[in-house]
């Protein structure tokens, strides 16, 4: 069997492998430590759309694209596409769908939505009920934060715990043809709360989420930290990153170099002013399908957990007072020692 069930919402994969990634980011994400890993740089957040909204599809559709011909695949190859994005009704991911006309499930995780659909897409293909899938995410700076937070005109100043979204899509190509990155594994978080309410500070309210997942994610599939070539998170940034160290650390879980952070590797926290790093669904979508899979298809033996987390506020709750409920998912992905990088 190639999906097996380990423990709650834990799912042992075989058989699943990375066929090929793609990767587009905007300028401010080009210009940050790892703009030449990427598959494209845009020249501007707009790209002479008539929308930051139209602009975000774009973004999304040249990722889609990207993956599918270095998979030397067409749209119609696909089973099913998987993903999401920020905006209301996941417009991005949907209007998209438009021109791919391909059987598709939105979903909407926030920043996880990417690792959600990764797991899913993985399950999907692995138990035979496809044969290929897609799986992406999208998030624009431009669009998420006149929705999230204040109107773009204000120049509003952003407190030092801010995350900044980032212009970013990534999408991957996942079939049984052997390839040099299969996925092991996959666990679904579950929602947790710890009362915070601020949207300028989500890397504290989705630490622990993160760390609940990967408890669980450990116990079920017996590993620890060490055996893992790189634990990453997908957007806690420096502040959450700090805040998960502690969480395991009173559990009892030590973490050591292999864990870091997609948001705090997007951008240059000395000189691009991003505060606490980088956010949105885009952020790890477009790290793992650009360097992160690159750098663990030339590991022997490598194995990563690609931990995703996302808060699940919307601005209706915030401007009524609610509390920040956050969420984690993660995909444990690893080195097969093929001919060439995804």
């Amino acid at each position: 069997m190639s999906v097996l069930r380990l423990a709650t919402a834990t799912v042992g994969v075989s058989g699943v492998y990375v066929q090929a990634c793609g990767a587009v980011v905007g300028p401010k994400e080009g210009e940050g430590p790892l703009g030449q890993e990427f598959d494209r740089v845009w020249p501007d957040e707009g790209k002479g759309y008539s929308s930051f909204e139209k602009a975000e599809q774009g973004l999304l559709q040249e990722a889609c694209d990207t993956a599918l011909q270095k998979a030397a695949m067409s749209w119609d190859a696909l089973d099913v596409v998987l993903g999401g994005d920020l905006l209301d009704q996941t417009v991005t991911t949907n209007f998209v769908g438009r021109t791919h006309e391909r059987p598709l499930l939105g979903m909407f995780a926030a920043c996880a939505t990417f690792t959600e659909a990764l797991a899913l897409a993985a399950i999907l293909v692995g138990s035979g009920a496809a044969a290929t899938a897609l799986a992406s995410a999208s998030s624009h700076h431009l669009t998420a934060e006149r929705q999230f937070r204040f109107p773009l005109e204000l120049g509003y100043q952003r407190p030092p715990t801010s995350a900044w979204t980032s212009t970013a899509a990534g999408a991957v190509v996942l079939s049984r043809e052997w390839r040099a990155i299969q996925v092991q594994a996959v666990t679904f978080g579950r929602v947790v709360d710890i009362g915070g309410k601020d949207p300028n500070d989500m890397g504290s309210a989705m630490a622990p989420a993160a760390f609940d997942t990967i408890e669980r994610h450990f116990k079920a599939t017996g590993l620890k930290p060490a055996d893992y070539t790189e634990i990453v998170t997908g957007d806690l940034g420096h502040f959450g990153i700090d805040m998960l160290k502690t969480y395991a650390s009173d559990k009892g879980v030590q973490f050591g170099d292999e864990l870091n952070d997609c948001g705090r590797w997007l951008y240059d926290a000395q000189n691009q002013d991003t505060h606490n790093g980088g956010s949105g669904p885009g952020c790890s979508a477009s790290v793992f399908a650009g360097p992160l899979t690159r750098r663990l298809a030339a590991i022997p033996h490598g194995r990563m957990l690609l931990v995703a987390t996302g808060a699940l506020f919307s601005p209706t709750t915030y401007q009524q007072g609610e509390t920040i409920p956050c969420i984690a998912h993660a995909v444990q992905i690893a080195s097969t020692g093929g001919d060439s990088a995804p």
